[in-house]
């Protein structure tokens, strides 16, 4: 039993017949009958056992040629080479291999040259063929996106795994939102792009939703300095705009229409509705032409035009409940505030109350607050378009504004920041800068969410606790509540509104600082890599990164000092002045970490995310950073003024300037 496996090696398949039964029938006389043949009690046939090349060519008939071949042979001819292919079968294995070499040694080179044109087709292998299809998917698994294109295009079946869900799946977690740690590709998550689903039926809503709090996805106002800053007055001061005429399939229709009112109000889903799945071949394809047009600096470029002055601040959003379309607000210095279908370029609203420039904004799901040059801060709904309260306290034009679902600060020329407490309807002031404060941003230092015990005084879900006065804290701010503020005076502060004090000055900027944003250092943590920041409790895992970061201890020069426990990611601070650079700061150290030149005048904005950093200057240019080697990769031109204003999204630059246009930069198509 024993010899009887090693001698084993495979059942070959039969060699080619001698004759067929027709060819027994042409032989034959056809005036003699045919013998009947003797009967025979059929024996089973054994199932064959064959090799993978033998399985191979019995499923894909590769005998027949060779049996056309054979037929062609006289018959003598026929059965003697049927004796060498049966003896050579029956042969063992050392057997055969001793043949072969006696055969080798007998062969010209003709029939070696036949040998490696046949061998080098005979020897090659399907290995996912013969594989379990796991072993398959495993090894696929570690080929990287453009492989496994490659891999698709050899046959159908490759085709069928390597274009597997879970394979692509896998890659888009490697790349997506991060940097791969392979190939240094980043792709971007596209978050804020609409699901591909409406509401079956639907009905307008009295009221819209309670308050959502969102990440904001801009950058904050953008404000000038003493010497290129110009009054209500000195409007008429604007450049010029160009002398050529836009092409007018550039310019966006900017009249509203009648019934903008009612497509801003949200419905009610009677029925719930399934999103459509789409696959995650499909998801990676269309960010990796995005990051691709974002590397080498390719964009359409559409143009809003409404407003008759130079636009100062803006914000858009793509992810509200309703809408279905992303929303733009944009405030101008022409004293309104307008807000855009960002699909369409359709002026949907034109908000009117402010008496002089408006020079901050920001919005969530169900209102809108506004500061301006008269000296006040706005409450609006913006669905409806009406204004719910004006907050009044400062002495001089409101430059800036933040706001989460808690605290609302705002800067001022005065040089104070008032901070309004939203569940009591308190306030305090914040004294120490000693000129405009030009941009403010709140920032939550313990990374813990917001409480919910109480509702904003201004999104009317249910009523607040009696208000307090000015000095009294009420319901005190949440601890490890944070603020940074950047002024004229070229210092960035960092107060803990909790102690209501200035714990930490950075100084570098050598000219005014206009704007800052905060986000989230990718040299964090292992744990923690491969996660965003957000800013609140309902804000998605990925999400542009805005307000959650870790604190350090920090002191000033009244000698306050804090100390939260450091922990976590590292936060950083990007800031723009009109010293014409943009600094990166260590928020730990208060150290400059980097310095980005580029621009030839002062830098009006900046915004940023995980992935790149652009900035917009008083040189009339938008320029896209890396965030990893500070490079500029790409200068975007087009505006006939200065760019005051910028926001990011993760396939657009939304830019407003002082030629009264908004430009919306797509770099997904």
């Amino acid at each position: 039993m024993q010899s009887q496996k090693s001698s084993y090696v495979c059942d070959t398949i039969p060699a080619a017949r001698l004759a067929s039964s027709t060819d027994l029938i042409a032989m034959h006389d056809p005036e003699e009958p045919l013998p009947e043949p003797p009967s025979r009690t059929p024996t089973p046939v054994p199932p064959r056992k064959l090799c993978v090349r033998h399985q191979r060519m019995a499923d894909e008939g590769m005998n027949l040629k060779l049996q056309h071949s054979l037929d062609a042979l006289p018959i003598e001819e026929r059965e003697a080479v049927n004796a060498v292919w049966t003896n050579f079968s029956q042969s063992s294995h050392p057997r055969r291999a001793l043949i072969l070499q006696g055969l080798l040694t007998m062969c010209c080179f003709s029939q070696l040259s036949l040998l490696t044109d046949q061998l080098s087709h005979l020897i090659r292998i399907d290995p996912f063929a013969v594989l379990p299809r796991e072993l398959a998917m495993t090894i696929l698994g570690h080929l990287d996106a453009t492989s496994l294109c490659r891999a698709a295009q050899v046959s159908t079946r490759w085709k069928n795994l390597a274009d597997d869900d879970t394979l692509w799946r896998g890659i888009c977690e490697q790349h997506i939102g991060q940097k791969c740690r392979k190939c240094g590709w980043g792709l971007p998550v596209l978050e804020n792009k609409r699901m591909c689903y409406r509401p079956q039926s639907v009905s307008p809503s009295p009221n819209p939703p309670p308050s959502i709090p969102l990440p904001s996805s801009t950058a904050g106002p953008s404000s000038p300095t003493t010497s290129l800053k110009r009054t209500a007055e000195s409007s008429s001061e604007l450049l010029a705009p160009p002398v050529k005429r836009q092409r007018s399939d550039d310019v966006l229709p900017s009249e509203p229409c009648p019934s903008s009112s009612n497509a801003l109000i949200a419905p009610i889903v009677s029925e719930p509705v399934q999103p459509l799945r789409r696959l995650w071949k499909d998801v990676y394809s269309e960010r990796l032409t995005i990051e691709r047009n974002w590397r080498r600096g390719r964009c359409t470029v559409r143009i809003l035009k409404g407003h008759t002055d130079g636009v100062m601040c803006l914000q858009f959003n793509e992810t509200l409940s309703h809408p279905a379309f992303p929303v733009l607000i944009t405030g101008s210095y022409d004293r309104t505030i307008r807000v855009w279908n960002m699909e369409t370029g359709q002026e949907l609203h034109c908000l009117k109350g402010h008496t002089r420039a408006v020079r901050a904004l920001q919005f969530d799901e169900c209102k809108l607050i506004t500061g301006s040059m008269d000296n006040t801060l706005k409450v609006w709904d913006w669905r409806r378009g009406k204004c719910i309260r004006t907050l009044t306290g400062h002495t001089e034009g409101v430059v800036c504004l933040n706001f989460d679902s808690n605290v609302l600060a705002s800067g001022s020329v005065d040089s104070t920041i008032k901070v309004w407490n939203l569940r009591t309807g308190g306030a305090f002031t914040l004294r120490g800068h000693t000129d405009w404060v030009n941009a403010v941003q709140l920032w939550d230092s313990n990374g813990k969410s917001t409480p919910t015990d109480f509702s904003s005084l201004f999104d009317g879900s249910k009523s607040p606790p009696p208000a307090q006065s000015s000095g009294s804290c009420g319901p005190c701010i949440d601890p490890g509540k944070m603020l940074f503020s950047a002024s004229d005076d070229g210092t960035i502060k960092l107060w803990d509104l909790t102690l209501r004090a200035c714990v930490r000055v950075f100084t570098g900027h050598v000219g005014q600082v206009q704007s800052m944003k905060l986000l989230v250092s990718e040299d964090c943590s292992e744990g923690d890599s491969d996660s965003m920041d957000v800013s609140t409790p309902d804000a998605k895992t990925l999400s542009l990164p805005v307000d959650n970061a870790q604190p350090s201890t920090s002191s000033s020069s009244s000698a306050a000092v804090t100390e939260v426990p450091a922990k976590g990611k590292k936060p950083l601070l990007i800031s723009g002045s009109l010293d014409n650079t943009i600094r990166v700061w260590d928020i730990e150290s208060g150290t400059v970490t980097k310095t980005l030149f580029g621009h030839i005048e002062g830098v009006w904005g900046v915004a940023a995310d995980k992935l790149r950093l652009v900035s917009g200057s008083h040189d009339r240019t938008i320029k896209v950073w890396n965030r990893e080697d500070s490079k500029c990769t790409a200068t975007l031109v087009g505006h006939q003024a200065a760019v005051s204003c910028l926001a990011l999204g993760e396939d657009k630059i939304v830019s407003g300037s002082d030629d009264n246009d908004i430009r919306i930069w797509s770099f997904s198509e």
